[in-house]
This record gives C-alpha cells, sequence and structure tokens, in this order.
C-alpha cells in the first residue's frame, strides 16, 4: 500500500504552506495549536498521520518560538507513526552562527541541527542557507533549494541594458558570480567592515558601475544598512540604477523605511517570510512551486537536480 503525502504547517509560515498544498494539488492538512494562559503552547494533528509522509512547513525567523513549534510537530508526527517526516524549513534560523567567530560562542546551527534530529525528522527541505556547510551538520538528507530560480528569471524580465551583479561583500562572490554567469553580465564586489553586528563601518566598491544598472544579490537583508550605504556610493560613482535581489527578508528594525528614503530603486525578494510592513520599492515572488516540485520529486524518489540554478 502507497504510504500518502499530507502537507501540514505551523503558525508562521500558513500562508506558503497553502501556496504549496495548492500548488502540489492536495489540500493542507488540519492542525491546531492549544494556548495555555503563561505562554506554553502544545501543537496537534487534527488528522491521521500514521504510515503517512508529512511534510510540516515552517520558516524558524524569530521569535524562538517558531522553532520550538516545529520541534514539536515533528515529535507529534514522530509519535503518530507518520512513515517519513520532512520539515520544510525556506528560511533556516540560527545560520549565521555557524562557526566560532569569537572565544566562548555557540555554534547555533549545528544545535538547530541536532535538536531537529532529536526530535525525529527523516528529512530537510531548505532553501539559501547562511553558508552551504550547514548541509553538513546533518546526518539525514538535505535538500538545498536556490531562489535564483525565480530571481533570475525575474531579472532577465526587466531586460536591463549594461547590467552589473553585485556582492555586497567577500563571501558573497560565489552567489554573485553565479548569477552574473547566467544572467550574461559583469561583477562589482563590495568590500566592507563592520563595528559591530548589524552595524556597518565603510563600503568600498571594486569594479565599475559608471552608468551601469546594478544588482546586488545576497541570501538575506535585515536592517539594510549594507545595501543601502552601497546604493549611495554607487549613486555618488555614477551608476545608472540600484536593485537589490534576496531570497529571505528579515528585515528588521527601520529597514523598511530605511529602504524608502534609500536611493535603491527596487529591493526584490521571496515570500520565504512573511514582509513586516509595506514598501512601494519591494517586490515579492513566490516560492511555492519551487517546493511544490520538490516535494513530489522526493516523494516519488525522483531526481531534483533539475531544480538548481546556481
Amino acid at each position: 500500500m502507497e504510504s500518502p503525502i499530507k502537507i501540514f504547517s505551523c503558525s508562521a509560515s500558513t500562508y506558503l504552506a497553502e501556496e504549496i498544498a495548492k500548488s502540489y494539488g492536495v489540500p493542507l492538512g488540519k492542525s491546531s495549536v492549544l494556548r495555555f494562559s503563561d505562554g506554553e503552547f502544545q501543537p496537534s494533528y487534527e488528522e491521521t498521520v500514521r504510515g503517512a509522509h508529512v511534510f510540516i512547513v515552517q520558516s524558524t525567523f524569530p521569535p524562538a518560538e517558531n522553532l520550538m513549534e516545529l520541534l514539536l510537530m515533528i515529535d507529534a508526527a514522530h509519535r503518530a507513526s507518520a512513515y517519513k517526516i520532512i520539515a520544510v524549513i525556506p528560511y533556516f534560523g540560527f545560520a549565521r552562527q555557524d562557526r566560532k567567530d569569537k572565544p566562548r560562542v555557540s555554534i547555533g546551527a549545528k544545535l538547530v541541527a541536532d535538536l531537529l534530529f532529536a526530535a525525529g525528522v527523516s528529512r530537510i527541505m531548505t532553501m539559501d542557507l547562511h553558508a552551504d556547510q550547514i548541509q553538513g551538520f546533518f546526518n539525514i538528507p538535505v535538500d538545498h533549494m536556490y531562489a535564483s530560480s525565480v530571481l533570475v528569471p525575474y531579472i532577465r524580465s526587466l531586460k536591463l541594458p549594461n547590467l552589473v551583479i553585485g556582492a555586497p561583500d567577500i563571501g558573497g562572490a560565489k552567489r554573485a558570480n553565479a548569477y552574473s554567469r547566467f544572467l550574461d553580465a559583469t561583477m562589482v564586489i563590495g568590500h566592507k567592515t563592520r563595528d559591530k553586528a548589524n552595524s556597518v563601518g565603510n563600503i568600498t566598491v571594486i569594479g565599475d558601475v559608471v552608468d551601469k544598472n546594478v544588482v546586488i544579490v545576497d541570501d538575506m537583508i535585515d536592517t539594510a544598512g549594507t545595501v543601502c550605504k552601497a546604493a549611495t556610493i554607487m549613486k555618488d560613482m555614477g551608476v545608472a540604477s540600484v536593485r537589490v535581489a534576496v531570497t529571505h527578508p528579515i528585515l528588521s528594525g527601520g529597514a523598511i523605511e530605511r529602504i524608502e528614503k534609500s536611493d535603491i530603486e527596487e529591493v526584490i525578494v521571496t515570500n520565504s517570510i512573511p514582509l513586516r510592513g509595506y514598501s512601494s520599492k519591494i517586490k515579492v515572488l513566490s516560492i511555492a512551486d519551487i517546493f511544490a516540485d520538490t516535494i513530489k520529486k522526493v516523494y516519488n524518489s525522483q531526481s531534483i537536480s533539475d531544480n538548481f540554478i546556481v
């Protein structure tokens, strides 16, 4: 007897899970969350998952309750005799803590990987990890998707003359180089220093941007300080336009207001995280079809290599 497939959602990613389920062609599974007066909560499935392939959709952005709810949902499915439990995590939180960059700190990404495994997950699906090597923190299969599958076609549709792809820092050069190859464009790199976390000290742009249409690509946009400052510097250098294409719109603090006042013409993001506010400069692209197709191929034991662009 074939194992049925069921797609469920945790609270923070219901909007995306509904799109994924619709794209796949199945109804979103029924679940609920019982909340106690002290803040504790208990998620539960409102339908049987015995013997099923259970896909649980949840991005683990702050607050930490989002991660905790995912862990509880995995544990509940495991105790309810699900056949396979796949965590669909479009945005993998704590990924910036991928190494000991100073003494006496945690490697948060590894800890999260261990927690997911301990809860009983069978497989992970995610998109644009902050560091590719985080895949190695897991002892289970990790399907690492790339938002370039939707970002590259959109950038191409803009038909920008003199297109240049920008990397916000040296660490993003590999990603920018891949985009530049697919879009047949040249590339520039930003060299930045930080006074402290989430605070950019100085940026130097390496490369020619005069009369160019620059698209800065990155995996996430948090405070937007780096890209807004880079846009100002490029404007002074004679750039024609500056756009930003990122996967995860964290947009914390005054990021949206900062973008509105900046020289950036457009910020292109995905719906891996719900937007914290509205900006006329922000364009949201859906990644639901990518995940629905990947879920279908994993369920049918088919290759997913066609889903990779970068």
